[in-house]
C-alpha cells in the first residue's frame, strides 16, 4: 500500500528539536576501509560510516520471518526523482511481498510538516524507515528515537558519512564526485574559452553544499568565472526565478550549473523567456523531463543518478538488515554523464524510469 499524508502543525516540536540539536557542518564522505555489495550482479561499494555515526544492530525490533512493514520517507511529493526512488522501492516490495507505504509533504521546504509525519510513523511500530529530509539536524532527534525502539533507519539519496544521530545504512550516489564530473564535462565542452558561469543552488544544507562544491572543485582554476549563484529552492519554479535574476543581472553568462533538474529546467524556461540561445545548461539527477529535455535540446547535459534503481538498492539494504544479512555503511550507487549523444540509451528503457517518458521515441 502507498499514501501521501499531509501533518501540519508541529512548529514547537521543530523549533525544541533545533534547539536540542544545535547548527553544524558535515563533511564528504571518507573513503576508508570499503567492502562489496552485490545487487543484481552489479557490485557496488560500501563505505564506513563515521566513527560514532554507525548504528548498531543488536536491538532490532524485527522478527526474521513475518512480513517487514517499511515506511519510505522522502522530503516532498513534488520531486518526481522522490517518486521514482518509491517506484523502485515498490517493485522490490512487489517481488518479495514487502508492505511499504509512502509518506511526504507536498512542499520540500515543508520541514516542520515532515518531522511531525516522521513522529507519527516512529509511534506506528514499523520495523525501517527509508528516510531522505532536507534538515538532517531537525530530524535526528527523532531518527535517534526510531533507532533506539529498534527501527531499522535508512538514508536515501546521500552520501552523509556523518548523519547528526546514528543510522543504520546510507544508499546513494556519490555527490561532490558526481558533479565534479560534470563539471570536467563542461571543462571538455568549452577548452580553454573564459567564460561567464551562473549557479544555482538548493535549499541551505548537506545536499547543496555538496552538490555545487563538487561543480567548483571542477572548474577551480580554470578559465570559468563564476558570477553568480543564487537559491533556487529545488524546484522548477526556484530555477526560473534564480535564473531570469541572474541573466538579467548578467546577460553575458554562457552557463549555469544547477544542483538539480528542476531547477535547471527552470532555468531553461528562463532562457526561452529571455531570448537567450546557446547556452550551455547543465542539471544533476536523471529526472525523466529532463532526460526528454536533453533528447529536445533544450538542456545539454545531466549527471543521472538512476533514483528507479537506488530505490531498489535501498530496499534490498534494508532487507538484508532485517535478516542480518547487512553489516552497515554507505552503499555508493552508480552515475553517468548524459547528452544528446548517449540520452537515448535511458529514454529507450521506459520501464527504469518514472514517470515514464511524455512520448514513445524510436529505439533500434
Amino acid at each position: 500500500m502507498a499514501y501521501v499524508r499531509l501533518f501540519p502543525g508541529f512548529t514547537a516540536l521543530v523549533v525544541g528539536l533545533l534547539i536540542s540539536v544545535g547548527v553544524g557542518a558535515f563533511a564528504g564522505i571518507a573513503h576508508g576501509q570499503e567492502r562489496e555489495y552485490e545487487f543484481k550482479g552489479q557490485i557496488l561499494t560500501v563505505h564506513e560510516l563515521e566513527e560514532g555515526a554507525q548504528a548498531q544492530f543488536d536491538n532490532l525490533a524485527y522478527t526474521p520471518g513475518r512480513t517487514p512493514r517499511v515506511a519510505y520517507m522522502p522530503p516532498a511529493t513534488e520531486f518526481n526523482y522522490y517518486m521514482a526512488i518509491g517506484e523502485g522501492i515498490k517493485a522490490v516490495a512487489a517481488e518479495t511481498g514487502v508492505d511499504t507505504f509512502t509518506l511526504a509533504p507536498l512542499s520540500g521546504s515543508d520541514i516542520l510538516t515532515q518531522m511531525g509525519m516522521l513522529q507519527d510513523v516512529i509511534s506506528q511500530q514499523v520495523d525501517a524507515i527509508i528516510l531522505s529530509t532536507h534538515d538532517e539536524f531537525a530530524a535526528a532527534p527523532l531518527v535517534r528515537r526510531a533507532v533506539d525502539q529498534g527501527i531499522v533507519v535508512v538514508i536515501v539519496n546521500s552520501d552523509i558519512p556523518n548523519f547528526p544521530s546514528p543510522v543504520h545504512a546510507v544508499v546513494g550516489y556519490h555527490q561532490r564526485a558526481g558533479t565534479r564530473k560534470i563539471g570536467e564535462y563542461a571543462l571538455n565542452l568549452v577548452g580553454d574559452k573564459p567564460i561567464k558561469v551562473g549557479i544555482i543552488e538548493g535549499l541551505p544544507g548537506y545536499h547543496s553544499t555538496e552538490r555545487v562544491g563538487g561543480f567548483l572543485d571542477a572548474i577551480a582554476g580554470s578559465s570559468f568565472q563564476v558570477v553568480s549563484s543564487l537559491d533556487g529552492k529545488w524546484n522548477v519554479e526556484g530555477g526560473n526565478a534564480a535564473a531570469m535574476d541572474m541573466l538579467q543581472a548578467h546577460p553575458d553568462i554562457d552557463l549555469i550549473f544547477a544542483a538539480n533538474d528542476y531547477m535547471i529546467m527552470g532555468a531553461a524556461r528562463a532562457a526561452q523567456t529571455l531570448g537567450k540561445h546557446g547556452l550551455i545548461l547543465l542539471g544533476n539527477d536523471g529526472d525523466t523531463a529532463a532526460l526528454e529535455e536533453i533528447a529536445a535540446g533544450t538542456i545539454t547535459a545531466t549527471v543521472n543518478t538512476t533514483p528507479f534503481v537506488m530505490g531498489q538498492i535501498t530496499l534490498h539494504v534494508v532487507l538484508d538488515i532485517l535478516n542480518g544479512k547487512f553489516a552497515g555503511g554507505y552503499v555508493e550507487t552508480p552515475t553517468v554523464i548524459v547528452d544528446q549523444s548517449n540520452v537515448m540509451e535511458y529514454l529507450c528503457r521506459p520501464e527504469e524510469l518514472d514517470p515514464k517518458p511524455a512520448q514513445t521515441y524510436e529505439c533500434g
